[in-house]
């Protein structure tokens, strides 16, 4: 099975989402267009892929139709994870009634435009985490369509994702089997703070290199904060964010627990063996040392047979197709990283 973790589906107009909302948001939807907040880092290549612009002229990403068949039937893959794209930054609006109401005509958008237009398609549930309790009915709304197989949310956020105000998202997400997965997007949006720890970047090059310091945090807080201790069944995927700084962090976790438990009583294991057995990370975009052996020597530490999902970024600027990703790794093992993991944690047949 080849299963592709991160296909992204974009709204081709604001007003795709009219008939999803509810007449006042419409409203401004149709006067003001999304008003989601933007990143005030911008690509100086061209963001979307020019060969992935469907018939019309409309933005790649836009036409379910013409994405099943320029990448899915292109590269025989069985199974498109929609990761949305067009509203990740939610969370990052200060209304938070506003932000609820987009991702919620997102998802029925979704059904409609997309999960019903190809059986390939998978989708995700795209959430506002900064109003957790209407997460939380986001979720259980649309749960009973099994055709969603994870929640997505921003990897940026005001405070770090672990702390107890969020786990009602945890509760819902783990209640009905369902992934939650981050993605970013939203570093450095509206009520964010700077898209790195030191402040504000001076351009789209040095914003890019830091993003996995995010997950880092979230990832650091979730463990330490007891998330997967609290809810056992609760599974995380990291996607779009490398995956080099794992055994790194992981490292420096487990070392400073020995000596700072006490910090911690609710933690029963060292912090790696919650990562092995809760998280998954996605290949695209992957580090590429000139010497294949360094990377496999990470994929090693990372147990990749069980952690690594392959992710593609259809139809993003830096994609990586199936046939070109990690063609070197042994046989058995490829398998697993280009689709057996993601059939396990989504449940795909």
């Amino acid at each position: 099975m080849l299963v592709d973790c991160d296909v992204h589906n974009l709204v081709s107009s604001p007003f795709d989402l009219l008939p999803h909302l509810p007449a006042y948001f419409a409203e401004q939807v149709k006067r003001h267009g999304l008003m989601l907040p933007g990143s005030s880092h911008d690509s100086p290549t061209v963001f979307l892929r020019a060969d992935a612009r469907p018939p019309g002229g409309r933005e790649p990403g836009t036409d379910a139709k013409f994405t099943a068949a320029n990448h899915l039937d292109r590269y025989g893959i069985d199974i498109g994870i929609l990761t949305g794209s067009s509203v990740v930054q939610v969370s990052a609006h200060p209304n938070a009634d506003y932000g609820n109401a987009i991702a919620s005509a997102y998802n029925d958008w979704t059904q409609a435009a997309w999960l019903d237009r190809d059986p390939r398609y998978r989708g995700s549930i795209i959430v506002n985490h900064n109003d957790p309790e209407g997460a939380a009915a986001e979720i259980r709304r649309k749960a009973a369509d099994r055709r969603f197989v994870q929640v997505v949310m921003a990897s940026a956020s005001p405070v770090p994702l672990g702390q107890r105000k969020f786990h009602p998202i945890y509760a819902a997400a783990a209640e009905h089997g369902l992934p939650v997965a981050l993605h970013f997007g939203a570093e450095g949006c509206g009520i964010n703070g700077p898209a790195s720890v030191a402040g504000h970047p001076s351009r789209y090059l040095e914003w890019h290199n830091i993003i996995p310091t995010h997950y880092q945090s979230q990832l650091n807080s979730m463990i330490c904060e007891g998330v997967f201790e609290k809810f056992p069944a609760f599974k995380l995927a990291l996607i779009e964010g490398g995956l080099g700084w794992v055994p790194h962090l992981l490292w420096r976790m487990d070392k400073n627990f020995k000596g700072l438990r006490s910090e911690a009583p609710w933690l029963r294991k060292l912090p790696s063996e919650y990562f092995f057995e809760h998280v998954r990370v996605t290949t695209q975009p992957i580090e590429e040392p000139e010497n294949n052996e360094h990377l496999a020597m990470v994929l090693e530490a990372l147990h990749a047979e069980r952690t690594v999902m392959f992710a593609s970024d259809y139809p993003h600027w830096d994609f990586d197709a199936p046939d070109g990703t990690l063609t070197w790794l042994p046989k058995e093992l490829r398998a697993r990283i280009m689709g057996g993991t993601a059939a396990e944690l989504y449940r795909l047949n």
